[in-house]
Parts: C-alpha cells; structure tokens; sequence
C-alpha cells in the first residue's frame, strides 16, 4: 500500500477539498473553510451573470454572422415581395417586360460585340474611309438589338467629339419589294432632291457619286445597316456584290454593315469579295450560353418591384434552352407561357372551389378555409413545374416523338440535314445532301448506306412530313426541311452519338 504524504510536505493540500463532487460529502470543518469563498461568489454573481450574457450575446452575434450564405444569383429575387398574378396590372407589366420587343436599357452578355462594331465605326468616321462589316450568327443571339445599341452610341460619341454626325440608314432586306430597291433607299439618303433619268439606275447614279471628289467632299459619312441579308443571298447575289463594291470606290462615304443569319457566308462570298477589293470585317454572334440566359433573364425581371418566378424555374429555362439553341426569344416566349400556366390554374382552381361550394352550400364560418386558400394563391410565383410544362410545349410536339422513333440512319440524315441548313441555305438537291450524309458517317465510323436505300429513306421522312423533296427522280431533285431544325436537335440531343453527329 503506497505511503501518504505528510500535510506540509504535499503540494497540492489545497485541492482536497475540491475533490469532493456531491455536497453531502463535505465535512463540517471543510464547509466553514469554504464559507467565504460562497460568499465572495454571491456578491460577485450578478457581475458573472452580465458578463455571460454579453459573451452569450457576442456568441450569437458570431454564429448568425457564420449563418449568413453566400450570395447566390438569386439573392435579388429573394428581397422583393411575391407577385399577385391575379392582378391584371402586374401581369401585364411582366408580361411586357419579357416580351420580345421590349428593348432593355442596357444589352448584356454582348458587350465584347458591340465594342468591335463601335471601334470599326469609330475608325471609319475619324479617318472619313469607307468601309464594310458583316454581323452573323444565329437567331436570336442579339445582333439587331446590339446594333441599335451601338447607332446610339455613336450619336453621343459624334455630339462628344463635336463630329458631324453620320446619316444612318436601316432597312431589312426582307420587306423589299425588289432587291434592287436597297440602292434606291442609298440614293434617297444620299441625293434626296435628286431626281432620277430614264437612262441611269439608282446604282449607277450611286457610284458617280462617290467616284466624284468635288461631289463627295463635304458631305457626312453614311451608316448602311442591312438586316436580314440572307434574302439577297437566295435571291439576288449580285445586288449582294454591287452592295459591298460601293466601299470600294475612291471618294465613297458609304460605312456598310449587314447582318445575317448565315454563318457560312464569309467562307462561301469572301473569297470573291475579297478578289474584287471588298472583304468586310467578320464579328461573330454566338449562341447564348446557359449562364448569359440566365443573367438575361434577370436583368429583365429586375425592373420589377415583385418576385415572378423561382429562381430553379429560370435555370431549368436557361438550361434547357441554351442546350436547344441558345435563342434568347426562345427563352422569353417559355417564360410568358409559363405565366400563362401558372393563370390557366389558378383560373380552374377558383371555378372548382366556387362550384364545391355552391354544392355543399357551406356556411359562412366555413368559407374562412377558402379566404386563406385564395390569399396563399394570389402570393405564387412561377415554380419548376410551371416552367417544365412550358418547355415541354415549346419544344415537345408530336414530331419529336416521331424524329426519336426514326431507324438509325435516317436520324443519321436527319444530322445531316441540320449540320448542311445551318449555312444559311434554304434548300438543296438529294446528291450534295448525300454527301453531308457520308460525312457524317465517316466521322462516326459507321458505313453509309447505299444511294438508292438512300433515297427511298428520303422518300420515308418526306412521306412524314419532314423532308420535302421535289418532282425530279434523280440526284439532281431538290429537297428542304418542313420542320424546325431545333425540334431535331432537341429529339436527338439526348443521345451522345446523335450529339456528336450534330457538332
């Protein structure tokens, strides 16, 4: 058995009586030796309880301040009250604001684009030379808008800079009654009291003019935006040509810009335009990413003072629609058929809960239930299931169904198709459509069918009704789509293979 120490010999003599856990356990003399110490406890215990109220305080300070998330992209929507969608006045003003054309005060997600179309009219202005630019890219990627942005601003900039400012000529190729009309629209902006002789055209006028030193100098600088420029491309490749030659005439004032949707237009007309002296500058669109939806979307939403949508619903729109197309108009018509759903059934839930009412004639003290009903309806907003309903009626129809039912190799031609329309062109015959077919197939190592299996699986989707194909029987005879290439790449996208056929 160990020893134990004596009293002055240990150490530690004064933790004895702290040993002792239970109160019970104390002995007398201990207790009068520990009296004082309860009493310097109860004078100093209301001091201990301040001081552990502000470090409780403090504490809870600390974990909301650990509490609080970071932002997220859908802080914005969360600090405004939730809309009444039965209200007919807030409809109305998110229906507007996510109309298609409602222009928004500010273009984001195109600022890149719209900085390199300003810089070439900025040049062209300072150093008074003519010059040409093409926008393309698909639709609904924001060149027009981006164009009428940058007309804006350089209006400000020429009244800044004390320039003269140039005459601004806009026009869409597809509501001319003749393609030729575009150079009579030039001279009106140029020459408006000029009258025209029997013997000249409007073009030849044009070019006298600015072939012409002592007529040109002087006069402002003329800004041509052509839209839709793919109508002179099907219709008229030299009113395409004359257009582009008039930047290329010694004394020319002329600043052109087309905008189409054609992607493939510089690499089918450059080369000759550049032949004749007169390639223009390239500024690609590209299709919106999921993120630039999205960021679109908010911009737009946040002139409201209300929350409409969930922020998951407007990612699920974004997404689904940057994976279609990337169209932004896409995107905004989804949205408004979204709202639409959301009245569609709050419309058929107050007719069912008036009509069970009028049947069970409930009491006044039972109609408390449907006031709170109707008070928790006029607070939604537009859900995941709404916007889901929506995508699936923009893009599920009857005809994607059949496109993803279709045998292998006719999806195959069906890639094919898209990835040959997506130049721009309208229609081709069955023998350069062939061609892409094999291509396609070349690229997935899977051996192309033979040219008159060929035909008759176009013979088959034309009979579908997506094919159109024309009256000739050889390779020469002519065929289109009938349908949406979207709704193609829609049905097929969620198939690696058919994902990779259409890059």
């Amino acid at each position: 058995m160990p020893s134990i120490a004596a009293r002055n010999s240990s150490p530690h003599k004064v933790m004895v009586p702290v040993k002792s856990e239970k109160p019970s356990e104390i002995s007398p003399s201990n207790a009068q030796s520990t009296t004082p110490q309860k009493r310097k406890l109860r004078s100093n215990g209301p001091l201990v309880q301040e001081t552990l109220e502000i470090e409780k305080d403090s504490s809870k300070q600390q974990e909301k301040t650990c509490e609080i998330p970071p932002k997220k992209l859908h802080d914005n929507f969360t600090g405004k009250p939730s809309w009444n969608p039965r209200d007919i006045g807030q409809i109305s003003a998110v229906k507007e604001a996510l109309h298609v054309s409602t222009a928004p005060s500010v273009v984001v997600c195109r600022e890149d684009e719209q900085k390199r179309i300003f810089d070439f009219c900025k040049a062209c202005i300072e150093q008074e030379k003519a010059g040409s630019l093409y926008v393309c890219g698909c639709p609904g990627t924001g060149k027009s808008l981006s164009m009428e942005k940058v007309k804006q601003h350089l209006v400000d900039w020429a009244k800044e800079m004390g320039l003269k400012c140039p005459d601004m000529l806009s026009m869409n190729c597809t509501s001319l009654a003749n393609t030729s009309e575009i150079f009579s629209k030039i001279m009106g902006k140029n020459l408006p009291r000029k009258r025209i002789n029997g013997s000249a055209s409007p073009l030849q006028h044009i070019q006298n003019l600015y072939s012409q030193q002592q007529q040109s100098s002087g006069s402002n600088m003329t800004l041509i935006v052509a839209d839709e420029l793919d109508y002179l491309i099907t219709k008229d490749r030299g009113v395409l040509h004359d257009l582009f030659m008039l930047t290329t005439f010694p004394f020319s004032r002329c600043i052109l810009i087309g905008i189409a949707n054609a992607i493939d237009l510089a690499d089918r007309f450059l080369p000759r335009l550049q032949s004749m002296n007169c390639k223009p500058m390239v500024v690609n669109f590209r299709a919106y990413s999921k993120d630039q939806i999205l960021r679109i979307l908010k911009e737009r939403l946040m002139a409201l003072p209300w929350t409409v949508f969930h922020p998951q619903a407007l990612e699920l729109c974004a997404r689904k629609v940057a994976a279609a197309s990337g169209d932004m108009r896409k995107a905004l018509c989804v949205c408004r058929s979204a709202i639409e759903i959301l009245e569609r059934e709050l419309r058929e839930s107050a007719s069912n809960l008036s009509s069970s009412a009028v049947e069970n004639e409930l009491p006044h003290p039972q109609t408390a239930p449907a006031c709170e009903f109707f008070k928790k309806q006029e607070s939604m907003i537009v859900g995941i299931d709404h916007m889901a309903v929506a995508l699936s009626k923009a893009y599920r129809s009857p005809i994607v169904d059949t496109i993803q039912s279709l045998p292998q190799h006719q999806q195959m031609i069906l890639c094919a198709a898209v990835k040959f329309f997506r130049g721009g062109k309208k229609d081709t015959v069955i023998g350069e459509l062939n061609k892409s077919y094999i291509d396609v197939c070349k690229s997935t190592m899977i051996p192309p069918v033979g040219v008159l299996e060929f035909l008759s699986m176009c013979q088959v989707l034309n009979d579908q009704g997506i094919l159109k194909l024309g009256q000739c029987r050889d390779k020469l005879r002519r065929l289109n789509l009938k349908i949406d290439a979207a709704d193609i790449t829609f049905a097929l996208q969620g198939v690696r293979f058919f994902r990779n056929c259409l890059q």
